[in-house]
């Protein structure tokens, strides 16, 4: 077997948009705030820091409990989100 290593390439603004309108609102709503909790958190460091982290957690959390229920591979990973 071989195996390649492609490029990630960007997607451009009108797919986006149009794979976008594919998707429910509810599951739109729950990428974007996995995604903005995920970028977030990589904000929130130091001991100060900890309550808002759980909450960012927590909101991920939720979040990923809708986008795996749609389907499991649009779970979003701290430290995969954009």
């Amino acid at each position: 077997m071989i195996a390649l290593n492609l490029p990630r390439v960007p997607v451009p603004d009108a797919i986006a948009v149009q794979i976008g309108s594919q998707l429910p609102p509810r599951v739109l709503e729950a990428e974007r705030k996995a995604a903005t909790a995920a970028y977030s958190f990589g904000l929130a460091r130091g001991p100060r820091y900890e309550e808002s982290r759980q909450w960012l957690l927590a909101d991920i959390a939720a979040a990923n409990k809708v986008l795996a229920a749609f389907h499991p591979r649009l779970v979003v990973r701290l430290g995969g989100a954009a």
